[in-house]
């Protein structure tokens, strides 16, 4: 399976258990506005076709990606496994575009960003 079924129900479903660490939740607060403005630049890039330009939004948004995987590392629920390159490349994107700013709109962050301990206990089959 290249791409998971439902992914943004999926990704969103107990997404609070695996953003647990206030210095993980930190990066993603700080990272998730690096990749959009890299997005942003690579498409502009793009359409006034300057390739130099849209390679160094390309390598702004990957950066992300290793800063959050660094983030992840600390907390007691780590992230499930990918499936494949698909996977990771759609699970990130998703994360950074729709689920990561619902989880700071709806308040969900505020309760982590206490530093309370994760939990390890939570299925390695469910979740982002």
């Amino acid at each position: 399976m290249a791409i998971r079924p439902q992914l943004t129900t999926w990704q969103w479903s107990n997404y609070e258990t695996f953003h647990r660490h206030r210095g993980n939740l930190l990066l993603h607060i700080v990272t998730v506005p690096m990749f959009w403005a890299g997005l942003v630049g690579l498409v502009t890039s793009l359409v006034r076709l300057r390739p130099l330009d849209a390679l160094g939004s390309f390598v702004f948004m990957l950066l992300p990606l290793v800063i959050q995987g660094v983030g992840h590392k600390r907390e007691g629920n780590p992230p499930i496994p990918f499936l494949g390159p698909l996977d990771l490349l759609s699970r990130f994107f998703v994360e950074q575009m729709v689920t990561f700013p619902r989880f700071l709109l709806t308040g969900g962050w505020r309760k982590n960003l206490g530093g309370r301990p994760a939990e390890s206990s939570f299925p390695r089959g469910n979740g982002p």
